[in-house]
């Protein structure tokens, strides 16, 4: 991965809208209306973070979702932006549709029919062995095509097998701890595991 200068980093940000961020700093930036800026911070030692960066992980888990075909955003490039710190970014374009807690904000009506698809979609991801931690209805995306991806995929793991029911428990749990934490009280949770055990 090529160093992306202090000088070409400032002219992003200059330039572009935060989107997203926290009490580190910028994480998403709009660059224009197709291409983004994610920068990944990291809280492990730099010669960890050196070792495994964060933006190649998330690179590599697009790459593996695609090869799967489930949609997600697509990576142009990932860079150093501090090698000495282990700070990484990359540049993407952002997967098209809605987030499922958008549509819930919207119409919770349009989700709750939605939820046969989701529950196979989450099937899916299970028996190809894809555990991922993150799965929330703000990583879940609507496309304008019908179709179901995933955003923000760096907490992802692929297992060999499928996973096990210890795994799609945990799975469950948090999703819903999402929901509590967002105080996201009416979905339909129960409904959706129904489904997902009734395939």
């Amino acid at each position: 991965m090529r160093i992306v200068t202090a000088q070409e980093l400032e002219s992003w940000m200059a330039s572009g809208e935060v989107l997203e961020r926290d009490a580190r700093g910028p994480k998403v930036v709009a660059l224009d209306s197709e291409t983004y800026l994610k920068i990944f911070y990291t809280r492990r030692h730099p010669l960890l973070a050196r070792m495994s960066p964060y933006a190649e992980k998330f690179a590599r888990n697009v790459e593996l979702l695609n090869d799967k075909n489930i949609p997600t955003p697509k990576v142009i490039e990932t860079f150093w932006l501090s090698k000495r710190t282990g700070l990484t970014g990359c540049t993407y374009r952002p997967l098209p549709g809605e987030s499922l807690e958008q549509m819930l904000g919207k119409s919770p009506e349009a989700l709750y029919t939605l939820i046969p698809k989701l529950a196979k979609f989450i099937k899916l991801l299970h028996e190809e062995g894809i555990y991922f931690r993150s799965l929330h209805l703000g990583n879940i995306i609507l496309t304008p095509n019908g179709e179901l991806g995933l955003i923000d995929v760096l907490d992802l793991k692929k297992n060999k097998k499928q996973l096990s029911r210890r795994l799609v428990k945990r799975n469950f749990k948090h999703l819903q701890a999402y929901t509590i934490r967002k105080k996201i009280s009416c979905f339909p949770l129960q409904e959706l595991i129904k489904a997902y055990e009734s395939i």
